[in-house]
């Protein structure tokens, strides 16, 4: 599948060209000559690297010359250096890592048993559980490629992915097998394989298809020869303004990814991390890669319960909480005697990624629950962008933050000219996590080496981005540029607005004018006629919407974001 796909790719990144597709994926020297005293200590304070038994030392050194940097390197290694210690705690209890190392063993080979060969493509749609980690683990070890399907999609986008992309197997949970329907009918046409990752039915033996538990019962658990080539991964888009694509991506060259995010998140090995945000969105999958480096212990939740998360967070110990903005606010609007309940000692990092996080909404939980949050702005296909510190948040709130090291960002015009501090662009990204391309063909704008991220933004003087749009979200309303995205922001921090949503709509008179979607508080009250006039007494007349309707909600994908496709 992915691999026929990727000759047709041209990748790109800031050093230029990179062979992606024939090289083999190694952990390789610490970066550059310039780049090793860096991170040498930024890993070493994040234990990633530290004293290591000779034997054990030894023993590291040949699975990574034999594996390469890749998950299934990951686990080996931890299985050697942690053997009892737990690598996961979910809904079923708890997994140590030689415990996984032997049970994606036994997974894949019976994936292989069934198929699956270095290159192809497994398709996987899981929620955060341990099938997802244990299958991403097992795929890694045959050399092929992971799809990571989006559990919103609806039931025609999930066989649209199928179709195109062709894997030889899916794993999913018993809960999707209605929403799998037209993909399952698109996938016999392929001979399809599938496989049950969770099911809530505890009598296994009257499954139409074969349950991970069994190919672990019924497969041996000995290691495997390492594959010719790294697998891939491919994480689809969010298809907010349009159908999924998916976004491939290989290990990167170096550590130097690695140790750029540390310098600016403090993440620390051996801690326990709270996932709430989908294993599937790349924010997520990214705590899956960071957790193995770290050898941290994954506490997993199936399904986002404001409460229960917290509850798990503190109960666990956790020292960082992974979620998408929407998660923080839903746990912000818990009734105060239930937050109260909740102190979150041990809580270090609370990293957001996947939408918009306001900066109201940012200052409400570091009032809470301390300064941590720390908030990251990318895109599936640049990867991360910017990061923002607690301190970032505090001093400029709403900011997307600071490039870190070996990330590059611009802001241009139209010409591709770099505009003026304060000034609106396109923002166009390069660094060592660029994706290769979409499986279907094709990529994002290019610019000297860097994608565009899709979005418009600016700097302020201190060198913060803040981002203030989607590129293709602008509208000309009687010859006047206007982004959306301020005027959302200025209607969010309203004490009676929960949430906002602004779009673009024909005018006859005008070319275009906004219209706003507004979700009230509980016991909030505004007309239209409120609406307008707040937004007039804060900006631009050209600015002000000149609809505005009230809704119960705001249709969302699992990531929060806003899916403006249906609202327009």
């Amino acid at each position: 599948m992915v691999r026929s796909l990727a000759s047709k790719l041209s990748p790109h990144s800031v050093t230029g060209p990179i062979d992606q597709i024939s090289r083999r994926i190694k952990l390789g020297p610490l970066g550059s000559l310039r780049e090793v005293p860096f991170n040498v200590k930024v890993l070493a304070e994040a234990g990633v690297l530290r004293p290591v038994r000779p034997d054990k030392l030894a023993a590291m050194a040949v699975l990574l010359s034999r594996w390469g940097a890749s998950p299934a390197a990951g686990i080996a290694g931890a299985a050697v250096n942690h053997p009892d210690e737990p690598m996961i705690e979910d809904e079923l209890g708890t997994l140590t890592f030689a415990e996984v190392q032997a049970r994606s063993n036994a997974i894949a080979r019976g994936l292989a048993a069934g198929g699956v060969a270095e290159g192809d493509g497994v398709a996987i749609m899981c929620r955060n559980h341990r099938g997802f980690i244990e299958t991403t683990l097992a795929v890694s070890k045959l050399g092929a490629s992971a799809l990571y399907m989006n559990t919103a999609f609806s039931g025609p986008q999930l066989a649209d992915v199928i179709e195109r992309e062709k894997p030889e197997a899916l794993v999913y949970d018993e809960e999707f097998s209605g929403l799998l329907e037209k993909a399952s009918e698109a996938g016999n046409a392929i001979g399809l394989s599938r496989y049950v990752a969770w099911s809530e039915d505890k009598d296994e033996s009257e499954k139409e298809d074969t349950t991970l538990a069994e190919l672990i019962e019924s497969n041996s658990d000995e290691d495997l020869d390492p594959p010719g080539e790294s697998g891939r991964f491919v994480i689809l888009t969010s298809g907010t303004t349009g159908t999924p694509k998916g976004a491939q991506r290989a290990q990167p060259d170096t550590l130097s990814p690695l140790a750029s995010l540390f310098s600016k998140i403090p993440l620390h090995a051996r801690e326990k991390t709270m996932i709430a945000a989908p294993l599937f969105h790349s924010w997520g999958f990214a705590h899956f890669v960071l957790g193995l480096a770290l050898n941290s212990t994954y506490v997993l939740r199936r399904k986002f319960d404001p409460e229960e998360i917290l509850k798990a967070t503190e109960e666990s110990g956790a020292t960082a909480l992974i979620v998408v903005p929407v998660m923080m606010q839903r746990i912000m609007e818990l009734p105060e005697e239930t937050l109260d309940k909740y102190r979150l000692p041990n809580l270090r990092v609370t990293g957001a990624s996947g939408s918009v996080l306001p900066g109201e909404l940012a200052n409400k939980w570091m009032d809470r629950f301390g300064e941590n949050v720390y908030n990251l702005y990318g895109s599936t296909e640049v990867a991360w962008a910017t990061i923002a510190t607690p301190e970032d948040l505090r001093a400029a709130p709403g900011t997307a933050g600071r490039p870190p090291r070996g990330t590059v960002v611009r802001i241009v015009d139209e010409e591709g000219n770099d505009v003026e501090t304060g000034k609106t662009g396109r923002v166009f990204v390069g660094n060592e996590m660029a994706f290769e391309g979409y499986t279907g063909g094709g990529g994002k704008d290019e610019l000297g080496g860097l994608l565009s991220s899709g979005d418009v933004g600016h700097f302020d003087e201190e060198g913060r981005l803040f981002i203030d749009g989607r590129d293709d979200e602008m509208i000309v309303s009687g010859g006047e540029n206007v982004f959306p995205r301020e005027v959302e922001d200025l209607l969010a921090d309203h004490e009676k607005v929960k949430e906002v949503a602004v779009i673009g709509v024909d005018d006859e008179q005008f070319g275009q004018r906004l219209k706003a979607f507004v979700v009230l508080r509980d016991g909030g009250e505004l007309s239209e006629e409120d609406v307008k006039g707040y937004v007039k007494s804060n900006l631009a007349r050209y600015k002000v919407p000149r609809d505005v309707e009230f809704l119960d909600s705001l249709p969302r994908n699992a990531t929060g974001k806003v899916l403006k496709r249906e609202l327009a």
